[in-house]
């Protein structure tokens, strides 16, 4: 693997933070629950791919784990 730097660290933790803060918004008011079981599922299959990544160095991966619980 090539070496990722501090920078890409913070913006894949910045991204798996989107899909925390999504999954944690609940359900917008306007999208069927169709919709939002496929939105649920693609954000939590996305956090537990960033999950399974070893370029993790001091970030709380806790709210990560639990949003994709």
């Amino acid at each position: 693997m090539n070496e990722i730097t501090a920078e890409q660290i913070a913006k894949h933790y910045s991204a798996a933070m989107d899909s925390v803060n999504l999954i944690n918004a609940g359900q917008p008011e306007d999208m069927t629950d169709a919709d939002w079981a496929d939105t649920l599922k693609r954000n939590r299959d996305h956090l537990v791919i960033m999950l399974a990544k070893d370029f993790w160095t001091t970030e709380d991966l806790t709210p990560l784990r639990t949003a994709s619980a």
